[in-house]
């Protein structure tokens, strides 16, 4: 096969076990299960950083984010930081994102020759929270103390009293213009087959908070059984240092993210929102099919994290539990190669810049950290250690291990966490004082130390945040941002905007 088409969907904070296509009863993803018949469902996909930006950065650069400063929402994407929009232009490919990819930093687009709308989300250091150096400075044993301070809880918005139906929003707003462009450059191309591969990013808000889905995803729900999580009588005490620092930094228990009609709300919010997500998915498709761009495109499709959805009484992500950490990764070949198929081993989403790299026939890169897919699916399947780094608002460096059926939580200074997923999908016992099960927590801890230091990381992370802080500062006196704002002619269509 000739340098393919590439065509990579994102959406955000999608949870790949509320999803149709990863076996959910009730959550309706028709397009996404019409991908995967096409291709390959990665059963055990993980981010590289369960938070938005140094999750992105990581997918973007296939690097950890220790190695390139991803600490936290506010941190810079330094623009001497190859990007597989990189890769793929110097390899011939026309590349162009639409949507959000949490660039923060003057550089915006990263390799890519279009950006089609301005991100969501802030570009700058705006995000930079104060209360985040004073965490480092006391490597978290102040925790409470510095969250005394803390005005905005994130809890707030997973009550049942935070979902609204049929309101429309920015994230809609910001969505469907992602999809207009994205369905836009797609038809362009339909009109110039013949010229350069193109590789589309199409990113979305969706299914991120708020909460708030059109009342036909919500109508979509009427009636059925809305699963609801379980708090046992011990949950406190199954709970890592990590947990709970995150847990006071989204402030889970100023809100009762326990009531019943709640919860109910919450997930039947989600589910519409998942299936919104799929609405699109589809309709991409559709427009590959229609313009035959299908005959030689790549379709891959991911989250760059998921969302705890008040699993073990917490919320949003930036921790290791499947619900947080596991992502859907669906690959379609046009050749129909592995149709239909499944890939059980962990793999990363830092595999995907080699990925891309290989579709493109590029042999020689700069150092990164993942692994091509293509390359994995053509081997036996393997015991590969895959790697994830928490970060911000906890206190300590974090670093997860995945290998086999077991998942081990480095937590700096403080007790790690051991999983066998194959017998505790839920994650609630903790091994890390089994006898038997000693050697497989050394040899996971063993092989973390090797490839990282978190002494040196929190650091890095600390001297980061003050100079950040300070530059932030600097900027908001200057009323100056880096927000990239493309510009379109009315006047002219998609074929003259939108191609080289």
């Amino acid at each position: 096969m000739s340098q393919p088409n590439i065509l990579f969907i994102i959406s955000d904070q999608m949870t790949a076990a509320l999803t149709g296509v990863y076996g959910h009863r009730v959550v309706q993803t028709p397009n996404l299960e019409r991908l995967a018949s096409r291709g390959v469902r990665f059963d055990s996909a993980y981010t590289p950083f369960p938070l938005c930006a140094p999750g992105r950065a990581c997918i973007m650069t296939g690097r950890h984010a220790s190695a390139i400063g991803a600490w936290d929402n506010g941190a810079l994407l330094s623009a001497d930081q190859p990007t597989f929009a990189d890769y793929l232009t110097n390899a011939g490919y026309d590349t162009v994102l639409s949507g959000k990819m949490h660039f923060i930093g003057p550089e915006q687009q990263h390799g890519f020759r279009l950006r089609l709308n301005t991100d969501i989300y802030s570009s700058d250091f705006t995000w930079v929270r104060s209360e985040w150096i004073g965490i480092k400075e006391s490597r978290g044993q102040d925790y409470e103390k510095v969250m005394s301070q803390r005005r905005s809880y994130n809890a707030r918005g997973y009550t049942g009293d935070s979902v609204r139906i049929n309101t429309w929003h920015n994230a809609l707003s910001y969505d469907e213009e992602t999809h207009f462009r994205a369905l836009e450059y797609l038809r362009a191309r339909g009109h110039n087959r013949d010229s350069e591969p193109f590789m589309l990013c199409a990113s979305y808000h969706h299914p991120h908070e708020p909460f708030w889905p059109p009342q036909e995803y919500w109508d979509l729900y009427e009636g059925v059984e809305i699963e609801q999580p379980d708090f046992p009588v011990n949950l406190d005490e199954t709970y890592s240092m990590m947990d709970r620092n995150l847990n006071a930094y989204h402030g889970t228990r100023r809100v009762n993210l326990r009531d019943p009609e709640g919860l109910y709300r919450l997930r039947r919010a989600y589910y519409g929102l998942v299936t919104y997500m799929d609405r699109k998915v589809g309709e991409l498709l559709d427009e590959l099919e229609a313009t035959g761009l299908a005959e030689n495109t790549v379709v891959v499709f991911t989250s760059d994290h998921g969302d705890m959805l008040c699993e073990k009484e917490m919320v949003q992500k930036r921790c290791f539990y499947e619900w947080s950490c596991q992502v859907p990764l669906i690959v379609s070949f046009p050749d129909g190669w592995k149709a239909g198929s499944s890939y059980a081993s962990p793999v990363s989403l830092l595999d995907i810049l080699p990925t891309f790299n290989q579709l493109a026939g590029i042999s020689t890169t700069l150092p990164h950290d993942g692994q091509s897919l293509i390359s994995q699916l053509e081997k036996e399947q393997t015991e590969r250690i895959v790697y994830s780094q928490a970060h911000e608002a906890i206190g300590m460096p974090c670093i997860m291990a995945r290998q086999g059926t077991y998942k081990y939580n480095y937590i700096h200074g403080y007790d790690p966490q051991l999983f066998d997923l194959s017998v505790d999908p839920g994650e609630w016992h903790n091994l890390i004082h089994t006898p038997n099960h000693q050697a497989t927590a050394e040899t996971l801890c063993r092989h973390i130390l090797e490839d990282f230091d978190p002494d040196a990381m929190i650091d890095q992370n600390l001297a980061s945040l003050y100079r950040r802080a300070l530059i932030r500062d600097s900027m908001v006196k200057q009323n100056r941002t880096w927000v990239h704002f493309p510009q379109f002619d009315a006047r002219k269509g998609a074929l003259d905007q939108y191609l080289p």
